[in-house]
């Protein structure tokens, strides 16, 4: 694969739980590499996992993600950068880091999340709803 591609927390969870047409499509992508992730996504992914299944599992789960995923610090920059995505289109938090990862490494977003899926946003995104 020769575009770059960030993965947001839903794109992953899908995958995950083996759901829908987004799985197969985050599995291929992951087979053919690499892909990126915000560090505040892998949070999310740890959070929602540890709810599920407890401490043991999410932390198996993140270690497994950064396996195959290149995790993307949050510094300064990112922060700034997410907030002001934050401030400027409707979405939480941790989806402006999705967002501003993609736009600092002039990727392409694969969501599925409505927040993310913006006509004229400033990032690229691909629809992975089906």
């Amino acid at each position: 694969m020769t575009e770059a591609v960030v993965l947001d927390a839903w794109a992953v969870v899908e995958f995950l739980d083996d759901h829908g047409p987004a799985a197969d499509r985050v599995e291929r992508l992951l087979l053919d590499g690499p892909a990126a992730l915000s560090i505040v996504n892998l949070g999310e992914i740890h959070y929602r996992t540890r709810r599920l299944h407890g401490e043991e599992r999410a932390m198996a789960t993140v270690r497994r993600l950064e396996d195959v995923l290149r995790v993307i610090p949050a510094d300064r920059d990112a922060v700034l950068a997410a907030a002001r995505l934050k401030a400027d289109f409707r979405m939480s938090y941790a989806d402006a880091f999705a967002a501003s990862t993609a736009i600092a490494l002039d990727a392409t977003l694969w969501t599925g999340d409505p927040e993310l899926l913006v006509e004229d946003a400033a990032w690229r995104w691909e629809d992975l709803r089906g």
